[in-house]
């Protein structure tokens, strides 16, 4: 298998296109509809890996779900998208998510907190597969995998997988689990808000310093509409975001994610990438893809329904370059 993923897994109910939120007993009519997704990082990403075009087998989801009607959409989506499904079963519901999307303005997300796999279920799945890419996403919300990540990180890392890991804010605020796992992590990914609450820092910049003290070999904070900063061993880049009619900004950054992924499986089979020692221009072809993706990501409502290989294929070839020219790239000494 080339990619694993696990995070929790949720009903996603998006009310997109909002002129702003009802009142208490108004009806607001969102112009973008309401529509219904798989939502959770590991959804998302092994979606989008599938419509960019991995083959069918080549993506597996780890979660857990209740036995509920939420719990039968989210296999058959996935199944329906080719994705391998390896769903523990809970005791409670399956986790959902209502987010309110209000025209010019950033999500308003009202979840439950989701069931989530426990370590045993994630290292058997890891073991029998031995995937080339291994993603552990929503770390900070998954309690029992979340006590366990190092050592999941680092039974991953024996097999040679190449780790990545994707966390959300903590409830408790509790980032304790997160700091002796970074040293068996390959990929890190947040965005600016939940790089700054980690790290205590008071810009993204700063936090990604502090993020690859820790043993990170590639650090990336998405920032949205301000562009991305992303750093390896050898190289430090910011860059800006690519130009486009955002209609729905939920699942960008899993987007944004997955092209980091589909990029880094472009490299020869035979030879393990090692992440810390991309050279400038293989680091910066990766990212420029991985923003095209996530700007075709906001194109559309929901996680996935923009992620098109035409879509992303037009954003590169109208604006890549003009990315790539106003990149700013400094080598680290």
């Amino acid at each position: 298998m080339l990619t694993l993923c696990v995070s929790v897994l949720v009903l996603d109910i998006i009310a997109a296109g909002l002129p702003r939120v009802a009142e208490p007993g108004e009806v607001v009519i969102p112009s973008g509809g309401i529509e219904i997704h798989v939502g959770g990082h590991a959804a998302n990403i092994s979606i989008n890996l599938r419509r960019l075009g991995l083959k069918e087998g080549d993506v597996g989801v780890i979660g857990a779900v209740g036995d509920d009607l939420p719990a039968h959409f989210i296999d058959s989506e996935l199944r329906n998208y080719g994705v391998i499904t390896y769903l523990q079963r809970a005791s409670g519901p399956t986790g959902k998510n209502v987010i309110l999307v209000v025209k010019g303005q950033d999500r308003r997300f009202h979840s439950e907190i989701p069931p989530s796999p426990t370590p045993s279920h994630v290292v058997s799945i890891l073991r029998k597969d031995r995937p080339r890419i291994f993603y552990v996403g929503t770390t900070g919300i998954m309690k029992q995998i979340d006590n366990a990540l190092e050592d999941i990180l680092k039974e991953a890392k024996g097999m040679g997988c190449i780790t990545f890991v994707d966390p959300v804010v903590p409830p408790d605020n509790d980032w304790s689990y997160l700091r002796g796992a970074l040293k068996w992590t390959d990929i890190f990914h947040s965005n600016d808000v939940e790089a700054i609450h980690f790290t205590g820092e008071a810009d993204p910049e700063s936090a990604l310093e502090t993020i690859m003290k820790m043993g990170v070999s590639l650090g990336i904070v998405s920032m949205g509409e301000r562009g991305l900063l992303a750093a390896n061993k050898k190289i430090w880049i910011s860059l800006p975001s690519f130009k486009v009619n955002a209609i729905d900004p939920t699942g960008a950054g899993d987007a944004l994610a997955a092209g980091i992924i589909h990029g880094l499986l472009q490299f020869d089979v035979s030879r393990p990438v090692k992440v810390a020692e991309l050279t400038q221009t293989a680091l910066l072809d990766i990212l420029i893809y991985a923003e095209a993706v996530g700007a075709a990501c906001v194109m559309r409502v929901g996680t996935t329904s923009g992620v098109t290989p035409r879509r992303v294929n037009r954003l590169m070839e109208s604006q890549a370059a003009k990315i790539r020219e106003l990149a700013s790239i400094r080598m680290i000494k």
